[in-house]
């Protein structure tokens, strides 16, 4: 591990001698685990395990009381720094002796209320020290994984697809969203997972339609919509899937939209390799929907990144900035879907590798699933 640690990090310093940054202020969980094998978490966005100072020669993990014999433990490479009185009262001495110019921040995870508290503090000991953002500076590494990386992720797949057939085989008429999402959660437990990726969805009959539905207290009836979204989390790194399926045999119009959606999805998935357009990726699958009269019940992104956050670059998505160039080794979903308002929605995905001549769907749960009645 500290092998692989130590390639990163050079890697690391290479993109911020780009950026003419001398210390680098990791402040993203998954990136400071990235970095260096740190596993502390962050229990809530205005709370955080550590820091990581990263500079051309000098590797500084700063935590306090609660983790530091963890840190020290899990992060040889490191020095650890214990603060007493919080990060931002002891930063500004810690740059000190680093000797830091040019400071980079992550700003995706940096609170406007710390960036001025730790503007204050270095006015306040007259050091003169530019504070540069940065973007995806450290996921833009993350985005190609390794070998240990990619046995990770294939393990957290096995593990939340383990059993799903029969899992959906002990649901019954009447069964809440709530209790069908607990039981697909202590389902993954069993299974080996550490972790969630992220709450279990569970949506009946109309809310399928929500994309991102929060379970509630409808009841599971026959010839509806049933979405399921999950993915379980394995030595850090996370999986992500989706099926709909029916109670008993699934009537024309849940074909019809099923239908649409698969065919939607293969497109996309076959025109995925190295070097290929984002956007076209996502064109395909989106004017297939189109083309079938549904455009305007397909809202969201194509697919993401999947790895130590379940959402991560690239982002395969019309409504980014910059179109990505699909490489060898990212990992990513791909996830097309139709949401009727008054009768429910489906979506289906599978995540997938890019292989050195075209792509490898990594999950291996079939699409075409039913509930018994």
């Amino acid at each position: 591990m500290e092998n692989l640690v130590s390639q990163r990090i050079a890697q690391l310093r290479r993109q911020i001698a780009k950026q003419k940054i001398d210390t680098f202020l990791v402040l993203i969980e998954e990136n400071r685990r990235y970095l260096s094998g740190y596993t502390g978490e962050d229990t809530q966005f205005d709370e955080s395990a550590g820091v990581l100072m990263i500079t051309q020669d000098e590797l500084i993990l700063a935590t306090d009381s609660r983790f530091d014999r963890q840190a020290q433990k899990e992060a040889p490479l490191y020095d650890i720094i214990c603060y007493k009185k919080g990060l931002v009262k002891e930063l500004p001495a810690i740059l000190k002796q680093l000797k830091t110019k040019r400071l980079g921040i992550e700003g995706l995870r940096m609170s406007y209320n710390q960036y001025v508290k730790i503007v204050q503090e270095l006015e306040s000991q007259k050091l003169n020290i530019k504070i540069i953002d940065t973007v995806h500076l450290v996921e833009n590494l993350r985005i190609i994984k390794d070998d240990d990386e990619l046995k990770a992720i294939r393990k957290a797949i096995n593990v939340a697809e383990c059993d799903f057939q029969i899992f959906l085989q002990q649901l019954n008429k009447g069964t809440s969203e709530t209790a069908a999402a607990w039981a697909l959660e202590k389902k993954m437990r069993t299974a080996g997972a550490q972790a969630l990726s992220f709450p279990v969805i569970s949506a009946f009959g109309k809310n399928s339609a929500l994309p991102h539905a929060i379970p509630g207290d409808q009841t599971l009836n026959a010839n509806e919509p049933v979405l399921f979204d999950w993915g379980a989390k394995v030595n850090g790194y996370c999986s992500d899937m989706t099926r709909t399926v029916t109670m008993g045999k699934p009537d024309d119009q849940f074909n019809k939209i099923f239908t649409i959606v698969y065919d939607a999805q293969q497109k996309a998935i076959e025109a995925i390799r190295p070097g290929a357009s984002s956007k076209i990726i996502d064109d395909l699958a989106r004017n297939h929907i189109a083309d079938k009269g549904f455009k305007e019940f397909f809202g969201h992104g194509l697919g993401h990144g999947v790895g130590l956050a379940v959402h991560e670059p690239p982002s395969i998505s019309p409504f980014i900035e910059k179109n990505i160039t699909i490489k060898e080794n990212m990992v990513f979903t791909v996830e097309p879907g139709i949401y009727l308002p008054n009768w429910g929605g489906i979506r289906l995905e599978n995540m997938v590798l890019v292989t050195k001549d075209g792509v490898e769907v990594l999950n291996h749960l079939t699409m075409e699933l039913i509930i018994p009645v």
